[in-house]
């Protein structure tokens, strides 16, 4: 089964384009090898060979989001769909599926190991390491490949040696596999001195801020660890990010609110908020253009036939949140809430994110008509040249998921609802939790004020502070023990969190990873299998039983 993987792997050895400063992003198509023993050690070596990582890092781009979107329940095919991306949602997962080339990743893998094999560490200029940057933004890239590998394909080889010839790569993938377990923990080690090392600063390449193309250590190592269920360190990475002291990440987010009590029509606002994200070109003529666009949107190239779109089961969870707002007339406050029903569109009902980065629309076509009747954009896909790997207010759900499952559920909703600043813990976090979160939960006041913070479910659903229908569960009973009511809230606290992360992330690629993430930590996959196989609105009975066995749940890596 690995026999084409290795051959390929020979066919793409350590390839890094060689381009002027003028056109980074322009790399040569042309495959160049590099000679056995070449070293990395000339100040001009960085910027051609980081770039070049970074362009075969745009060929997994797209599959990174399919893979994550297409297998869970917030998307559905449509009949214009490929057919690969029909049997990728209905998990007939293929060797020859076009989204099935793991190849492709250990292209990137390869590139990197031949880099942090050969480059020259020591090498100096005025007394600065040459090397010391590309060589953590090198070894992140890795790391953030193989956990999407190991996501996608549940075990695979750990290649961390270039390989220069078929003999070596036989070799090497005659090696144990290691799971998503063991993967993370060698680069939970492996990645850990480089949280404060600085990445390279190129300036802007193809429109693009070059600072945003490096993945961020501490949210990296983060994932890593939600993973392996090492959450207390999860928490420390993720708040040691977002609270850094010379470059902190304030909750602030645009939102999409309705303007007035009339609730007519919406002011929608996208919370871009991209903290990193891989840069594509933004036509063929100068290399890898995402498809992400056509595939879910209508467009003249596609005739208007887009292959994705929100699912039912999308539909339900956002129309099912409620919004609110303060009116605020003279020395009273009144809080409003928008109705369900006789809204303009159906859309509009809940939560404002859906409407806000999705609209569609019936055309007068007649029968004859090579266009689709029916037109969709999703705002996410229109006009961007990048993938993103990191949102700040995903970066925060997750710092939510690991501060609830390190035993912290009061301030995990406090990132839901209020946003934590000093402020905010004080009054919504008890003294006991406080005390045993610690340092984890400690935010700069003259920073995270009460005006710059919110709550990431205020970015769709209106002023959640003041939201009497969305609280903290609490049991209707006393518990015996505090320990038991903060075991009883655990895991609905994280519930609402996997359900944030559907309305603030559907369509970025993370669902399916989310919902696998929960199972597999509960040891529940009827909690993936439910909501997939129900994504239409009715159970698929088929899907449900095939998902139901984990060993369904990944590609078959050829």
């Amino acid at each position: 089964m690995m026999k084409k993987l290795s051959k390929i792997l020979c066919a793409l050895c350590v390839i890094f384009g060689s381009v002027s400063c003028a056109d980074m992003m322009d790399i040569d198509s042309e495959l160049v090898e590099f000679e056995k023993d070449h070293n990395l050690d000339s100040p001009s070596d960085t910027v051609y060979s980081v770039l070049g990582i970074i362009h075969k890092m745009q060929v997994i781009a797209d599959r990174t989001v399919l893979l994550g979107e297409v297998r869970g329940d917030l998307v559905s095919v449509t009949d214009a769909a490929s057919s690969d991306l029909k049997r990728l949602a209905s998990f007939q997962l293929s060797e020859d599926n076009k989204y099935n080339v793991p190849a492709d990743y250990y292209a990137v893998i390869n590139n990197c190991n031949y880099f942090i094999a050969n480059a020259d560490t020591l090498l100096s200029r005025r007394g600065k390491k040459v090397f010391e940057k590309e060589f953590a933004a090198v070894k992140t890239f890795r790391a953030w490949t193989y956990m999407q590998l190991v996501m996608a394909y549940g075990s695979v080889p750990l290649l961390l040696e270039p390989i220069m010839t078929e003999a070596e790569a036989d070799k090497a993938l005659k090696q144990p596999r290691l799971s998503v377990d063991g993967i993370c923990d060698y680069f939970i080690s492996d990645l850990a001195p480089y949280v404060d090392v600085k990445f390279p600063e190129y300036g802007a390449i193809g429109g693009h801020d070059s600072k945003n193309f490096f993945i961020p250590v501490r949210l990296l190592l983060g994932d890593m660890c939600l993973w392996t269920g090492r959450y207390q360190e999860a928490a420390r990475f993720y708040h040691d990010y977002l609270a850094h002291k010379d470059a902190p990440h304030v909750p602030s987010f645009i939102a999409s609110s309705w303007p007035d009590a009339e609730f007519k029509s919406p002011n929608r606002a996208f919370s871009h908020s991209y903290l990193s994200y891989i840069p594509m070109e933004i036509n063929r003529y100068s290399g890898i253009v995402s498809e992400l666009g056509p595939i879910f949107n209508s467009d003249i190239e596609n005739y208007y036939y887009f292959q994705l779109e929100p699912s039912k089961s999308l539909r339900a969870l956002s129309a099912a949140q409620t919004y609110c707002f303060v009116n605020k007339t003279g020395t009273t406050a009144d809080t409003i809430y928008a109705p369900k029903k006789g809204l303009l569109s159906d859309i509009y009902a809940g939560d404002l994110r859906l409407c806000t980065y999705y609209t569609y629309n019936r055309l007068n076509t007649d029968e004859y008509s090579e266009f689709s009747s029916d037109y969709q954009k999703i705002f996410k896909f229109s006009a961007e040249s990048r993938i993103t790997t990191y949102r700040l207010s995903i970066a925060y759900l997750r710092y939510a998921e690991a501060l609830n499952r390190a035993g912290y559920p009061q301030s995990a909703f406090a990132v839901l609802k209020y946003g934590l600043n000093p402020d905010n813990i004080g009054e919504h976090v008890d003294s006991v939790e406080i005390k045993a979160a610690g340092s984890l939960i400690s935010f700069d006041p003259l920073v995270f004020t009460e005006e710059l913070t919110m709550g990431v479910h205020s970015i769709g659903s209106g002023e959640s502070a003041a939201n009497a229908h969305y609280t903290l569960p609490m049991p209707s009973e006393s518990l015996a023990s505090y320990a038991d009511t903060v075991a009883y809230q655990i895991p609905l606290v994280e519930d609402m969190i996997i359900n944030e992360m559907a309305l603030e992330g559907s369509f970025e690629g993370n669902r399916y990873y989310d919902l696998m993430r929960v199972a597999l930590r509960r040891n529940d996959p009827g909690y993936l299998a439910a909501p997939v196989s129900e994504r239409n609105g009715v159970r698929d009975d088929a899907l449900y039983t095939l998902l139901m066995d984990t060993k369904n749940w990944y590609l078959p890596l050829k």
